[in-house]
Order: C-alpha cells, then structure tokens, then sequence
C-alpha cells in the first residue's frame, strides 16, 4: 500500500455508476493526480460480465453490501431488503441495466428548487456525452460517448409483444424511445449493454483510464472517514485490512459512495445533525441537519399470471433451457442472456387529470419469487408465466439514512418511511387499477389462464391495498440523502456539488438528488458524475 503514503489532487470515494465515471474524467488531465478508493472487490467476474449474471448477486456479500431497512410501519412492520453494489462498478456492476434518463419534469424541478444549471436541458448534453446509442447520433442521443445504449425491441419474447398490444387497445400511448422527445407511453426498455455484455461505467470509463500513469485505484479499502481540519476536507482515513492510514488531498475529496454510503460517511466525519452525531459519540465537525435524511425510493408490487403459452419460466427452469441460451450467448451475445429480463414496460397516467405520467410499469416474461432466504436462489415459478410489476414515479414519502455506529464497516439504519402520505397511497390504488386494466385487455386475455396469489383475490380498494402493504419491496432507486439546495437548512451540497460549509468536499452520485427521478436512476447517477466532472474541472482551470 506505497500509494497510501502520497497527496493526490483528488480522492474519489467509492468506484461505483457515479465514481468510476468521475475519476475517470478527472484523470484526463495528465498533470491531475487522481485516487479512487474502493471498499469491495474486482469486476472480474464472469456473473458481472454477462447481462443474465445480475441474479448470482443479488445475494452475494462478496458483491453486494446486502442491506436491509428497519421494520417499516406501513408495509405490515417488514423489513424490505435494500441491495448495493460492493464492488468495482457498484450498482452499476449487479443492477438489470435499465437505462432510463427520467422526464424533462424531474430535472427543471431540481433547477426550479433552487440550483441553476441542472434542468433539463442542461443536463441532456451530459446525457448524450455519456451514451453511444445503438441508433447513432441524434438530438436526444450520443452517438460516441463510453457506455452502449441498446434497445430490446427487436429481441423481445412474444408475450412482451402481447403486453404492448394489450395497452395499445385499451388506448394507452405508446412510445418507441423512453429517452427521446418525451417519457409518456408503453414500450420496450433500453439497455446498457454492448455486444451481449453488460457496458457498465466501471468497465467503459474506468477500464480504460487504468492505463494512465495518473491514476490509481484502491480496492478493498474502506473509508472511514473524511479528515476536516479548519473547515476544510484534508485527505480520508481509510482501513485496509488491520491496517489504517491517511491519504492526503491537496485539492479535493468527493464522495460517490451512493445514497447508504455518502450521509453515513459525512457523518462519521463529523457533519450532521449534532444530536446523533453525539448519540454515537463523534465530535461535530459541521452542524449540517439534512445529512441523511430526504430519503426517497420506489417502492413496488408485482402481480403473477399463469400463461396459456409458453414463456421464459420452462427454459429457465431447466438445464438443457439454460444450456441452449448460454450457448446462443457464447456464440451470438444475443438472446435471453444478452437481455434484461425486465423487458417492457412504460410511463402512464394513473387517472385521466394526473398532470404527467405517474406510474412505472414492467413486463416480464418470467415469474419468479424473491426469497428472503440469502441462501435459496431465485427460481422461475413451476408454470409458464409472467408479471407485472408497478411503482409510483415521483413518491412523495421521506426517509432517513443514519449511521448505526461509530464503526464505518457496520451497516446504517435505513428508514425508508414508505407510504407515509395520501399521494403515494392514492398512487398505490391508481397502479393496481393500471395492471388489471391492462391485464384485462384482449390481447392480455389470450395468453392469460389466470392471475395467481398473492394478488388474485385483491378486488377492493383495502384489499388492493392490504396486498401492497404485505408484498411490496424496493426497486432499489434509493436517493436524496445528500440532496441539492441552496439552503443548508434543508440541502447538504450546493449547485456545484459542494457540501455546504466545508471546503475542498463535494458529493457526486445519487444521494444529490433533490427530488427521486421517474425511474430507474442508474443513468441520471452516471448524468451527475459527467456534471460533476466539468464543474471540477471548470474550477480547476480557474484557479
């Protein structure tokens, strides 16, 4: 650990969606000396490689920090599993690779809260920096940038094709590119993979840089915390094993360890509400009340149908199925093992006056359950069938994310608060409405020889409810735990990513997020780190 014992102009804190991409960006500079600090492990993996591989991590704690929240009240007092990348290329590394940038509304609301320079057409050209769309350059698309976009749309299963029917009929919008002009609509997803291989920011950013003299990466290495002297950010302590030692930054540190990870480092660095920083008996460095708390998440439910033909439960199910599609992978990076099993889907109105669409749907070909048991792996249900799946886009809940303990390697206290107001209930009734709206469709009816448990029964509006509470989970979108503000009241970072009141110290990932983007946020976390990276650098040549 020879580089422990030098100053670099910046430490980039966590090498996941957002870091990875800053670290890079921030290496270009050759003169730039640029530390990236990691906590879990190599990508190398084959599971993180292939696009169907997602599942081999989902309960893996060599991959996956595995958190879990507290009992939440108004989900029958579960608590709700909360997965995070642990590993080169975070999230970004285990996720489904939706890649969804959200509508033109979340944005110019982030700019309307009060920090200029991140509506939406303002962030459109990071977007478009950052992807190499399978379509080419466009108005709405790059054509060159490091992570691949690729539309499913041609590679579908059938019965994906019958969900699209079936929202056409009963008169729902369609909508050809989620990323495009407009979000509104049911469709089919892109994805973030080149060739049949997941095209993570670790491996199209970061890979690359690694080759830069300027560079350097720490792996399985926690931080434990930012060193503040007078104000400002000095350097980290980090812990390798039984060893701890302090690495210098002589311009700034930024932290991109995610939504869990960022409050609960600020506040094992002293900044935050005083109170808890002092239940945990850390000094207060900087009373900054909003560290940890603008919790926001998408919370969802799905609903099994059992199917009159065939779907991706049989060939899942068995050996000579899973045999055939990895061998149609090996040799063409194509087929089910190429894709998301997330499939279609799409961004519709909830009832007739909703101002914008309000709900998120997807279709998949495959129904499966997600046991509770880390050790039980996730098995297709033993019929051919599907589901759909719904959240709110814009859920109006708040929760919190605190530090559990002194010690940086224990997990936080997780505290969602989901469904905590009217809207976000309302929304639940207005989704499940949605599903058997579509479900009822003709073009549904025909592939469909019923709906099954848990959601069969539920025809009321308590008992839709009732449903929700006891089946819902997380769609792991958690952000807003760092959130963007002028105020430091109610904000933790500025407009430019500074944390209010510290020097030399910024955030860059999701935990910025001033309000939850409608859906998926692994593309708006990597549109932050490109933001982040030319506000830096702007200020680099500045100075």
């Amino acid at each position: 650990m020879s580089a422990m014992g030098e100053a670099y102009d910046y430490i980039v804190v966590g090498a996941g969606s957002a870091g990875s991409i800053l670290a890079a960006r921030l290496s270009e500079r050759p003169q730039t000396r640029v530390l990236l600090v990691e906590a879990g492990g190599s990508d190398n993996s084959f599971w993180l490689k292939i696009p169907i591989g997602y599942a081999k991590s989902y309960y893996n704690p060599q991959t996956n920090w595995m958190y879990w929240t507290e009992p939440e009240a108004n989900v029958d007092g579960r608590k709700l599993y909360a997965p995070r990348g642990k590993v080169i290329g975070g999230s970004g590394a285990i996720n489904a690779m939706i890649f969804v940038r959200g509508a033109r509304e979340d944005f110019d609301d982030w700019r309307a809260a009060g920090n200029p320079g991140w509506g939406y057409d303002d962030v459109l050209p990071a977007f478009r920096r950052l992807e190499s769309h399978a379509g080419g350059a466009s108005p709405w698309h790059g054509g060159d940038g490091p992570i691949a976009v690729t539309p499913m749309r041609d590679g579908i299963h059938p019965v994906s094709r019958a969900f699209l029917d079936g929202c056409k009929e009963i008169g729902l919008p369609e909508n050809p590119d989620f990323n495009g002009e407009r979000i509104e609509g049911a469709g089919v997803y892109d994805i973030n993979v080149r060739r049949g291989i997941r095209s993570s920011s670790s491996r199209e950013y970061l890979r690359p840089a690694l080759r830069r003299p300027n560079l350097t990466v720490l792996k399985d290495t926690l931080v434990e915390r930012v060193r503040i002297e007078a104000g400002r950010a000095v350097g980290i302590e980090v812990r390798r094993g039984t060893e701890t030692r302090f690495i210098a930054a002589r311009g700034e540190v930024i932290l991109s360890a995610g939504a869990f990870g960022t409050p609960t480092l600020l506040q094992l660095s002293g900044i935050g509400d005083g109170a808890h920083l002092a239940s945990l008996g850390v000094a207060t460095r900087h009373y900054l009340p909003a560290v940890g708390r603008n919790l926001q998440d998408h919370l969802c439910a799905s609903f099994y149908y059992e199917s009159r033909v065939p779907t991706l439960n049989g060939p899942f199910a068995s050996l000579f199925g899973q045999m055939r599609y990895a061998a149609q992978w090996a040799l063409t990076r194509s087929g089910p093992f190429a894709m998301s099993v997330n499939q279609a889907g799409g961004f519709l109105r909830g009832r007739p006056d909703a101002p914008r669409p309000n709900i998120q749907l997807y279709f998949n070909p495959l129904s499966y359950r997600i046991p509770n048991d880390p050790n039980a792996g996730l098995k297709p249900e033993p019929y051919p069938g599907f589901l759909l799946c719904f959240n709110a886009c814009r859920p109006t809940s708040r929760g919190t994310v605190m530090a559990a303990s002194p010690d940086p390697g224990a997990a936080p206290s997780i505290r969602p608060n989901y469904l905590s107001t009217e809207q976000d209930i309302a929304e639940v009734l207005e989704g499940a409405r949605l599903m058997r709206r579509i479900a009822g469709s003709p073009a549904m009816r025909r592939i469909t020889r019923e709906e099954r448990e848990p959601s069969r029964d539920a025809v009321t509006d308590d008992e839709l409810l009732a449903f929700f509470r006891a089946n819902c989970g997380s769609i792991y979108h958690p952000c807003g735990t760092a959130a963007m503000g002028p105020d430091p009241a109610t904000s933790v970072v500025d407009a430019k990513l500074r944390v209010h009141g510290i020097d030399r110290l910024r955030v860059a990932d999701a935990s910025i997020f001033p309000n939850i983007t409608s859906g998926n946020i692994n593309a708006p976390t990597m549109m932050v780190a490109e933001m982040a990276a030319q506000v830096i650098a702007g200020g680099a040549r500045r100075s």
